[in-house]
């Protein structure tokens, strides 16, 4: 039986969600629970996270920051505290009410009712803004640089696995300073961390710039953020950095004795980014064969696939299969050896080969009986069409394995940055505007346009209405830009933003 020219069905250009669907399915990453809106994360897909985890928490720690872990509950006066942020953030809280169950004509219901609410941490900002007010009494105390690993609960109307889900997997950094000036600059840092981890693990070129007002952080001051595009043209805000003022110090009374001796409040700020990371990732780089990892952030780089068609041979050639993966752990990729996988499950070579294809892993080498007499061993990348191969002798094929692994990296960054280069347009009149985000064809409305470079008056009214037009947002506004006119009322503009639909 002949192999499907793709592994996926429908293709991205058919039906780019459903495409989205297959994909995790066939990498075996993640599925829905029977939680609605939660997910099981499988293991391929948490390895995937513990790799990003590690990379970052590296860049954290390089950074001066260190890990803490705060409560999962949190009482619901604390959010009271902060208007703006409650507000923001009040129609997704999953809230505790009750403390324990009882067993009433053979139900389960509901007893003990809390003397306070607690609300399921959809961020912390406020009860790690009350452990800091304990903290802090003096200037001597600042800066606090603290970040957590964690889970939070969102509870989202229209959940997409890895994309949006109620609840996620994050990191959260949240730190205090003496002045505005030290967490602005903190901001840009981490903002700085972000879009080099972005670029240089995830391949992904993204945008960088602050969120206009009503796209901001709940409560915050100015919201930095990272944008992707995807194949769908679609953008995804795959990082924030929020600078918050001394917006939630006032509201959880962190003070401190400054060096003039007055009391002062902090200025405080927080950033993070979750397992959309991993949606983005597919989204931008995958293809109909399924997801392709990036090198740097893949859990393995090579999968070694023995054939073993015969019953003796087949010691040979496992033996011959793990002391390759002995060989390419002794080269080094990235400061780390080269983790290889050797696939001895009692299945047939092509069955093996598709799966490791849809799990996105760069390299595949196969070795069988004919590699062995020859000295060889063949070799597959994943950014190359499945059915390309390279017979290489086996010292040369191990030594060229880093080599290779950069080659795939760089080219997918290459690739999407292409990509969102093709697609991204400068645009100076309200009726361009209107028919670049309008489908050519309405029935098949999943391919969108692109990014829109077009100025803005900085009015929150301009804002909305193209919002409830077309269902397009300023993604964001870059730091440098020429002045001009707003194409949409003729007003002044102090630079272009980045519009897009988005996920």
């Amino acid at each position: 039986m002949s192999q499907p020219q793709n592994a996926i069905s429908p293709t991205r250009e058919q039906d780019f969600p459903e495409w989205y669907q297959q994909v995790l399915r066939a990498a075996d990453l993640a599925e829905n629970s029977e939680v609605r809106g939660c997910m099981v994360i499988k293991p391929w897909g948490y390895a995937l996270w513990e790799r990003m985890q590690a990379v970052l928490d590296g860049m954290f720690k390089a950074t001066g920051h260190r890990n803490a872990y705060f409560p999962l509950f949190i009482p619901l006066s604390y959010l009271e505290k902060e208007a703006a942020h409650v507000e923001g953030f009040a129609k997704e809280c999953a809230v505790v009410t009750h403390h324990r169950l009882e067993a009433r004509d053979g139900k389960l219901v509901p007893a003990g009712e809390l003397a306070e609410p607690l609300v399921v941490r959809p961020t912390s900002e406020t009860i790690i803004g009350a452990a800091y007010a304990r903290w802090v009494k003096s200037w001597r105390d600042l800066p606090i640089l603290l970040n957590q690993w964690a889970n939070v609960v969102r509870w989202e109307m229209r959940p997409r696995l890895f994309l949006r889900t109620a609840e996620f997997l994050w990191q959260e950094g949240h730190t205090a300073h003496e002045t505005a000036g030290e967490a602005v600059e903190e901001t840009r840092r981490m903002l700085g961390v972000y879009e080099t981890f972005a670029r240089d693990y995830l391949a992904l070129p993204v945008l960088t710039g602050t969120k206009s007002e009503t796209e901001r952080f709940p409560g915050a001051v100015d919201t930095h953020c990272i944008e992707a595009m995807v194949q769908d043209r679609k953008a995804i805000q795959a990082g924030t950095s929020h600078f918050l003022g001394q917006n939630f110090a006032k509201a959880a009374d962190i003070k401190f004795q400054s060096r003039s001796e007055s009391v002062e409040y902090a200025w405080t700020t927080s950033w993070g980014v979750s397992t959309r990371l991993i949606g983005t990732v597919i989204m931008a780089h995958g293809d109909d064969d399924g997801i392709i990892l990036p090198p740097m952030i893949a859990p393995a780089h090579v999968a070694i696939l023995p054939i073993t068609p015969k019953e003796d041979t087949r010691a040979d050639v496992l033996a011959a299969a793990n002391a390759l993966a002995a060989g390419l752990a002794n080269e080094r990729f990235d400061g780390r050896p080269v983790v290889a996988e050797v696939d001895t499950r009692d299945l047939g070579g092509g069955i093996k080969n598709w799966e490791w294809i849809k799990k996105g892993i760069p390299l595949r080498m196969e070795i069988g009986p004919r590699d062995l007499a020859q000295g060889t061993v063949a070799i597959s990348r994943r950014d190359r069409p499945h059915k390309e191969k390279t017979f290489l002798p086996v010292a040369e094929a191990v030594a060229r394995v880093p080599a290779l692994l950069a080659e795939i990296q760089a080219g997918l960054l290459a690739r999407a940055t292409a990509f969102r280069d093709a697609h991204t347009r400068l645009i100076d009149s309200r009726d361009d505007f209107y028919a670049f985000f309008t489908p050519a064809n309405p029935q098949k409305p999943e391919i969108h346009a692109g990014f829109a470079l077009t100025h803005w008056d900085g009015s929150p009214k301009t804002e909305e209405r193209i919002k409830t037009d077309l269902k397009v947002t300023i993604r964001c506004i870059p730091a440098d830009g020429e002045p001009g006119t707003c194409p949409f009322t003729g007003k002044p503009s102090a630079r272009r933003v980045v519009w897009a639909k988005s996920y």
